[in-house]
């Protein structure tokens, strides 16, 4: 139904991008990718050693590089970090694909990060929820940009996001098929 498209996912830190993402390349008989994974490999070091040494610029650098690199397959769903989406360049290379926003509530990001969140450097602050808040904030405009934008509940299972994703992505492709 894509014609070999890549689908790309953003949206905050624990959004779910890398879960439903896998499910979604799953369904659609695509490959999966999640660009955090790459960055670490590129750099021999985790995110956190990155932002920690090397600084949080030097990590948008690299999560460029790897998004250029990956942007020229096709057949992908493409798990991205949550600020992938500030960098105007990196616009160039999502909208090769189509680009979906996975919406979570802040309250319950926070709830998901909570117990993990030393592998998040941007969320060590002296108020975590805060900081989610006020990244939401400076990314919000950014991430509606996308072609897809889903709003995902508390309680809906991976599962659940990724057959409402696959509906959607086939009534946008397909809007014959809703008649």
């Amino acid at each position: 139904m894509l014609n070999g498209t890549n689908i790309f996912l953003i949206g905050m830190m624990g959004a779910g991008k890398s879960t439903v993402g896998k499910l979604l390349a799953q369904k659609l008989g695509y490959n999966f990718l999640d660009t955090d994974p790459l960055i670490e490999k590129c750099a021999g070091k985790s995110i956190p050693e990155i932002f920690a040494k090397d600084g949080e610029e030097t990590f948008r650098d690299l999560e460029q590089q790897v998004l250029s690199q990956v942007s020229a397959y096709t057949r992908l769903v493409v798990a991205t970090g949550g600020g992938i989406v500030m960098r105007s360049l990196n616009w160039s290379h999502l909208h090769d694909g189509i680009v979906v926003w996975i919406d979570v509530p802040i309250e319950t990001l926070y709830h998901r990060l909570k117990t993990a969140s030393e592998q998040r450097p941007l969320l060590q602050t002296a108020d975590p929820l805060q900081n989610l808040n006020d990244i939401y904030s400076q990314r919000r405009d950014r991430y509606a940009q996308a072609d897809i934008s889903i709003m995902v509940t508390e309680n809906e299972t991976t599962e659940a996001v990724r057959d409402r994703l696959f509906e959607v992505i086939q009534a946008r492709i397909s809007p014959d098929r809703l008649k």
